[in-house]
């Protein structure tokens, strides 16, 4: 159950110079991987996380200059919370505060505390006082002490008319487990997990959908082994849930397939390997644009349209 977990979230922005500012500035985030989005070449894919990219502890972006605003609502994901050590929750809110970030008043969520709060194009996102996270690693290379870092990612909520179908997906094929409520909210976790081992389930009813955008959440992607891990999970969504995936996909860091779970929300299956170190060292990652082989050709005119980052 080790290689249960969010393996990342992919959001969309707009600004691509604002959105690595935020998340390597104010957050300290590390970029593990400056490549392109593999669909459509002609944006960037930022790869943001801990010092070596380990599943658990991205969340990427697809930043498309024009992109209008998402509008937030039933079938997509609402936040994004990552973890951060019990004593360090003052230390985040003033930081917030005095990079002009909005947020909201800090509220306890199943027991923990929790800074809500967006980046510039309203992306949902909290800080959560873990228990134990001071005793995990953490990565910064700016103004952040490293015992205030970021240690990866929480967790994900998932707003949805009816939670019921998702959670049957999540316990049975994707290594979760079902545990407290809290009014509309069922927690699901992933048992042996620290980082993305949570997903809390909130059930609307016939709440508006939601519309995809900068600010949105594109998917989530979730924890497989291997190859072979990844295959018997496809077996199982098929025969236990009568959900086809796509075929498998090489995304060059791991390996993966997608579906639509009963919510609409897209959800990814992402293997382990090969990692982010596959074509750059770890201590320089995410300095060189990285393409994969069969966009090589074609480096000069993609390094040419893409927006300038200084």
């Amino acid at each position: 159950m080790q290689h249960r977990g969010i393996h990342h979230v992919t959001a969309i922005a707009g600004s691509t110079r604002r959105n690595l500012g935020f998340y390597t500035g104010v957050l300290g985030l590390r970029l593990v991987k400056k490549t392109v989005n593999f669909d459509d070449p002609g944006s960037y894919h930022f790869y943001y996380g801990d010092e070596t990219g380990k599943p658990g502890s991205i969340l990427t972006f697809f930043p498309w200059e024009r992109a209008a605003p998402g509008s937030p609502g039933v079938g997509e994901t609402q936040e994004t919370a990552f973890r951060i050590p019990e004593a360090s929750i003052g230390y985040w809110t003033h930081r917030l505060v005095e990079k002009g970030a909005a947020h909201d008043n800090l509220v306890k969520r199943f027991g923990e505390k929790a800074l809500a709060f967006k980046d510039s194009d309203g992306t949902r996102l909290a800080l959560v006082a873990a228990a134990g996270a001071d005793n995990e690693p953490g990565w910064s290379a700016v103004e952040i002490p490293v015992e205030h870092a970021i240690r990866g990612l929480h967790g994900v909520s998932l707003l949805l008319k009816d939670a019921a179908p998702t959670g049957a997906v999540l316990s049975d094929v994707l290594g979760f487990v079902a545990g407290d409520r809290e009014g509309a909210v069922e927690r699901y976790r992933a048992p042996g997990a620290t980082l993305g081992a949570i997903v809390d389930l909130r059930s609307v009813g016939d709440f508006p959908r939601g519309r995809q955008g900068a600010g949105s959440v594109h998917h989530v992607a979730f924890r497989a082994a291997d190859d072979a891990d990844q295959a018997g999970m496809v077996r199982k969504l098929a025969e236990n849930h009568g959900l086809r995936t796509t075929e498998q996909k090489d995304r060059k860091y791991f390996r993966s397939v997608y579906f639509r779970e009963p919510g609409h929300v897209l959800f990814e299956i992402a293997t382990e390997p090969p990692g982010f170190a596959v074509d750059e060292p770890v201590e320089s990652l995410g300095t060189a644009l990285e393409l994969p082989s069969f966009l090589e050709s074609r480096r000069d005119k993609i390094e040419a349209a893409l927006p300038r980052l200084d």
